[in-house]
């Protein structure tokens, strides 16, 4: 069997999108956005980041914070589908997936598709809904289909779920499993406006909502385009390896009691191609890595009981682990738009 030589790069298909059009497409959809949401730049190219990752996000914020907004821009500007589901206890798994309904007149039964049938789905407060409910996203989440009475129904490209839930009202709530979570490409906060951010808000919304004006900027298959683009962009060996150590590294630290899994190495990567494309390189960096860092592994990364007592936090053990981790020297660095840390 061949192998590949240490120096030669990772590569998947391309497609015919290049750097500059990528880059174009990217900041384009980011301005439309910010018509409607202020003050929020890196959350709100997080949040496409993860879309051409064909990720998910879960947001951890306190409501009216713009999370709904968001998610209504962000599908309005690809000129996608949305749907949104406001989970609550009573909830079955057929309200978001659909149910086979008989027809009395045909005498047969036809499946009538739920909202996660759409390009953008907001799960509102999913951790309101029960175990069993919540399970009806995981095979959607993970395969990007639906199975019911036997059949498999595919999902519409490109598929996104953003998934809020309320840090402060815990009561009547069920915590999401580790499988559920380890689903989630990012775990973001929006957090509060700044002081001229919320003063232009309040105006901006005491006449009429801005979301009404908003117009599209990109179709579904230019964004399914740019997920086949990002997808390619070539990898150097030691910024894979570096990818790997990271991972690694959070399954040996003494404070950790669950590091990030495989599925952790794979996002990571992901999501660093994605945002090296969004910056008009056709190369990733050690630097986008560590942008995406946090957002990746602070979910997937369970503290040790001692540690938590302790006082430690998630993100500074994966600060501890990070500058533990040797970058390639051979790998270059600097990316040349340094989003802040937005992982909740």
């Amino acid at each position: 069997m061949a192998t590949r030589s240490r120096s030669q790069p990772v590569r998947a298909r391309r497609s015919a999108i290049d750097a500059v059009t990528f880059k174009s497409y990217f900041d384009e959809i980011v301005d439309n956005v910010e018509t409607v949401i202020k003050g929020k730049t890196d959350v709100v190219r997080m949040a496409l980041v993860a879309i051409l990752c064909e990720g998910h996000v879960l947001f951890e914020d306190l409501p009216g914070t713009g999370k709904s907004m968001l998610a209504r821009a962000i599908g309005e500007s690809l000129n996608a589908t949305n749907s949104r589901i406001q989970c609550t206890p009573d909830m079955l798994p057929g309200d978001i997936t659909g149910s086979s309904i008989y027809k009395q007149k045909e005498g047969v039964f036809e499946f009538q598709a739920g909202p996660v049938f759409s390009n953008i789905l907001l799960v509102d407060e999913i951790n309101r809904a029960t175990p069993k409910t919540q399970s009806a996203l995981l095979e959607a989440m993970a395969e990007r289909r639906v199975t019911g009475d036997g059949h498999t129904y595919d999902l519409p490209r490109p598929f996104f779920v953003l998934a809020t839930q309320n840090p402060v009202e815990q009561a009547g709530t069920f915590p999401l499993p580790e499988a559920q979570l380890d689903r989630f490409l990012f775990k973001l906060s929006m957090g509060y406006m700044s002081r001229e951010s919320e003063y232009e808000v309040m105006f901006d919304n005491s006449v009429r909502l801005p979301i009404e004006d908003i117009s599209p900027v990109i179709e579904p298959e230019t964004v399914n385009d740019m997920i086949r683009y990002a997808a390619g962009l070539e990898v150097a060996e030691e910024v894979g390896f570096y990818i790997v150590d990271l991972v690694q590294a959070t399954r040996k630290d003494p404070a950790i009691a669950a590091g990030g899994s495989p599925r952790a190495s794979i996002a990571l990567l992901r999501a660093a191609r994605v945002l090296a494309a969004s910056d008009g390189r056709e190369h990733v960096y050690p630097d986008d890595v560590r942008a995406v860092l946090h957002p990746v592994l602070a979910h997937r990364v369970i503290l040790n009981p001692d540690a938590i007592l302790r006082g430690e936090s998630v993100d500074a053990v994966l600060e501890r682990v990070t500058a533990g981790v040797k970058p390639p020297v051979s790998g270059r660095s600097g990316t040349s738009r340094d989003l802040k840390a937005v992982g909740a």
